[in-house]
């Protein structure tokens, strides 16, 4: 697994030595002096046109890293929580990337992947700052299955839908999970009648509706911190 990106870059270095297996450079002194000394034995020099091209084209800084491939957690794990995102469909790496991000940031406990097979980690590793290293995440393509196994453990769910009851007037259960649906359909007609709640987020100036990245940090933060 190729990352790529200064930030992300330094954060896996300094928090994840065990899973780096080669460090390229593609441009003198993005490394501080005390992790190139630290790395020595596994850095690599590249041109920039390699490091296009190991990149795809992507804006990589200077600095690449491969990795050992992303490790998965599993739903057993994520039942033992109190606050899990249940991402319904979702495709886009950017949107996925700063959900995990606000995850990570705002208190969630875990984040689960339904509806898709697979997805692009190391685009969300990039796309989250490197969240996605700090927080379980696991994806299982049956949507309803997972929210069936997390009512049967106690969890009360809640789905994000501009139809919803206002988060601020919301008293939520202490294992509680947020369902986010996808860019385009929100969330799928069968999630929903699975769903205990839907909330919402009220907005001060009629508007269509917010990115599903910005709701997810707002719906976040309001059900970690209400009252």
């Amino acid at each position: 697994m190729i990352i790529y990106g200064k930030q992300v870059c330094l954060h896996a270095l300094k928090e994840h030595e065990s899973a780096i297996k080669t460090v390229y450079i593609a441009k003198k002194g993005i490394l501080p002096q005390n992790l190139f000394e630290h790395f020595r034995e596994k850095i690599k020099f590249l041109e920039e046109k390699w490091a296009q091209s190991m990149s795809k084209g992507g804006n990589h800084q200077g600095l690449l890293i491969e990795m050992q491939p992303f490790t998965q957690s599993n739903i057993s794990t994520l039942k033992q929580e109190n606050f899990i995102v249940v991402l319904d469909t979702l495709t886009d790496t950017g949107n996925i990337g700063a959900i995990v991000r606000s995850a990570h940031a705002l208190g969630a406990d875990g984040i689960i992947a339904t509806g898709v097979k697979t997805l692009n980690f190391a685009s969300i590793i990039r796309t989250s700052s490197g969240a996605l290293m700090e927080i379980p995440f696991v994806i299982i393509p049956n949507t309803l299955d997972v929210l069936n196994e997390l009512k049967q453990v106690g969890f009360t769910l809640y789905g994000a839908s501009m139809e919803g009851t206002m988060v601020e007037s919301c008293h939520f259960s202490d294992k509680k999970v947020l369902v986010l649906g996808s860019e385009g359909k929100g969330i799928s007609k069968r999630a929903k009648n699975k769903i205990d709640e839907m909330i919402s987020i009220g907005m001060k100036h009629e508007f269509d509706s917010l990115n599903v990245s910005a709701a997810a940090a707002i719906l976040i933060h309001r059900m970690e911190n209400a009252i």
